[in-house]
């Protein structure tokens, strides 16, 4: 895995800068401002997109602020420059969702992933602008999800990860309804400068239980833990060099005003004194793809292509996470060219040790005490 691929497996776009919500742990820096999306932009970026959708499977992610706050209206006429074959995923808060944004959402087969990091008093940081509770909002949100028959993901921010904690968080989303299930334990990124260390045994143990929890009752896709299996039977097999693609995606993110960051959507609306502010290109003056074809060249994108190959020489996990993202090794290390950052301890190394422990506590009664 070497350089960026010239073609990204999707692009990220920002409808609105606006969010409804205020969770303390978001890292994005102008949600309270309302900076939406002109159907310019979009059409731009479709001009490209196409093509890409024309040869293969091929994603838009509509991630703000909050999408759905730029209105059904907006949002309609941001995806009609795109082709049928592209498919459309909005990452929301759900406290909008309604049987109006229901039937829009299968009107325009639109995917949905749903933020709720679990029951009622795991959900602190979701608050209003006003600093009130956000939980009703959002169950009322995907109460109507279910009532339309609507299939939707989840994703979680975990901010205290211990072993206690994971049998809870997984049978709290068995019961939600979703299909799929990713968890991110809360990163130290963009505005959110809150500490994101924690004890090594109680994150491994964290992952080591909700693997255990999974595999109780296996219902539901668990991003990590089933990429976590997909790795080590590579391994197993022989196959792991194989597992990363052949260059970096370039996981393209078009904010508002069709600026593009590249890697890592959380770098979009900083700069940098080094590096300005991370774009790599506009879209109203230079086609997306055009764009990408040069995105090697950038500076900062140069330096973090340092660092991965630092972690490919230094590091044992490198065929597991292939490098790590960018905007961890910025906020954490202030550099790009850095090695391993709390989030690669977090959400990589003690993720893959957690499996594995797993594995090991629960061999068949035949293995012998030696093996594996």
């Amino acid at each position: 895995m070497r350089g960026l691929s010239a073609v990204p497996s999707y692009v990220v776009m920002q409808p609105t800068t606006l969010c409804n919500l205020d969770c303390a742990y978001c890292y994005l820096p102008f949600r309270a401002a309302d900076r939406r999306m002109p159907v310019a932009v979009a059409e731009a970026v479709a001009a490209s997109v196409n093509p890409w959708a024309a040869s293969g499977r091929f994603s838009v992610v509509w991630h703000g602020g909050e999408p759905l706050a730029a209105g059904r209206e907006r949002l309609a006429a941001l995806m009609a420059p795109f082709s049928a074959e592209v498919e459309h995923h909005v990452q929301t808060n759900a406290t909008l969702i309604d049987d109006a944004w229901c039937e829009f959402f299968a009107t325009h087969r639109i995917r949905v992933s749903v933020s709720v990091d679990g029951p009622r008093a795991r959900n602190g940081d979701r608050v209003t602008r006003a600093g009130h509770p956000a939980y009703d909002r959002i169950v009322r949100g995907v109460a109507a999800l279910r009532r339309h028959g609507l299939p939707f993901s989840a994703l979680a921010v975990v901010n205290d990860p211990s072993p206690a904690r994971a049998a809870e968080l997984y049978a709290y989303f068995l019961d939600l309804g979703c299909e799929v299930l990713g968890v991110n334990i809360e990163e130290t990124e963009g505005v959110n400068t809150r500490d994101n260390a924690h004890d090594a045994a109680a994150v491994t143990g964290f992952w080591a239980e909700l693997v255990a929890a999974w595999r109780r009752d296996p219902r539901i896709h668990l991003r990590e833990v089933e990429w976590s299996l997909r790795y080590a039977a590579a391994v197993l097999d022989g196959t792991a060099d194989g597992l990363l693609p052949a260059s970096l995606d370039p996981i393209p993110t078009v904010a508002y005003d069709g600026s593009v960051v590249v890697l890592s959507p959380e770098l979009a609306g900083f700069t940098d004194p080094r590096h300005g502010d991370f774009s790599s290109g506009n879209v109203l003056a230079t086609p997306l793809h055009t764009i990408l074809a040069g995105a090697a060249g950038t500076g900062w994108v140069g330096e973090f292509l340092s660092g991965v190959e630092a972690c490919r020489s230094s590091c044992p996990y490198f065929g597991f996470c292939g490098g790590g993202h960018a905007a961890n090794r910025y906020f954490e290390l202030g550099r790009f060219d850095g090695t391993e950052t709390e989030h690669c301890r977090n959400s990589k190394i003690r993720l893959l040790e957690g499996v594995l422990d797993h594995a090991r506590d629960h061999k068949s009664p035949g293995a012998r005490a030696g093996d594996g």
